[in-house]
């Protein structure tokens, strides 16, 4: 079965549709006041409408309270939420049913595998970023993908983030052999903006790979 792609950070229909045109499996929206991605929940739902059936819509969030995940999730009609910050597996296990939930991890280096065990049962799959300091994602870094392979050994679908793009995805997939890839910055013009002969790239490829 070929890897599954998300593409991250839609802000506009026509980057929605261009990215499903594409082959895109996934779409991420982000519900991050103040960062170049966020949307309201309204301009997701707004989206949303107008998406195919058998489409995963997944709304980021960054330590945001339970009262505010779960209004956004009813507002924007989400079905899958990524937990980006420091959330526990307490919080992310009280959504577990409801939608799909993704944790995700900023990965420094081995230390942060060993976190992952405790999400084995409040997470449907793990995502695995870079760490920048002071930003929670889309930074277009990358990690030792190395890692990712170690976290494979945990059971748990992996999705590979990080410094993705149509140049070094073949790469990342033969070696990390992910469930899932996600990128953002990586198909973008500007942030918040696709490149859809970028988008169009990353997902032939990452398929093909």
């Amino acid at each position: 079965m070929s890897v599954r792609v998300k593409i991250c950070g839609i802000t506009n229909l026509a980057d929605a549709q261009a990215a499903l045109a594409a082959g895109a499996d996934a779409l991420g929206f982000v519900f991050v006041p103040g960062t170049p991605r966020y949307v309201t929940p309204e301009q997701a739902a707004t989206i949303i409408r107008e998406l195919p059936p058998f489409v995963a819509k997944v709304g980021l969030f960054v330590d945001a309270d339970t009262r505010t995940v779960a209004e956004t999730i009813a507002r924007s009609a989400v079905d899958t939420i990524q937990l980006h910050g420091e959330e526990t597996p307490e919080f992310a296990r009280q959504f577990l049913g409801a939608v799909k939930v993704i944790k995700a991890f900023r990965v420094r280096g081995p230390e942060t595998l060993a976190q992952l065990p405790a999400f084995a049962d409040a997470a449907d799959a793990l995502l695995l970023d870079a760490y920048v300091p002071g930003m929670p994602g889309g930074t277009g870094a990358r990690f030792d993908w190395e890692h990712a392979v170690s976290a494979k050994i945990g059971g748990r679908p992996i999705i590979l983030a990080g410094g993705l793009t149509p140049v070094n995805i073949v790469e990342a997939v033969r070696t990390v052999r992910p469930y899932a890839v996600d990128v953002s910055s990586g198909v973008e013009i500007t942030p918040g903006n696709k490149d859809v002969s970028k988008i169009i790239a990353f997902i032939r490829t990452a398929k093909a790979a």
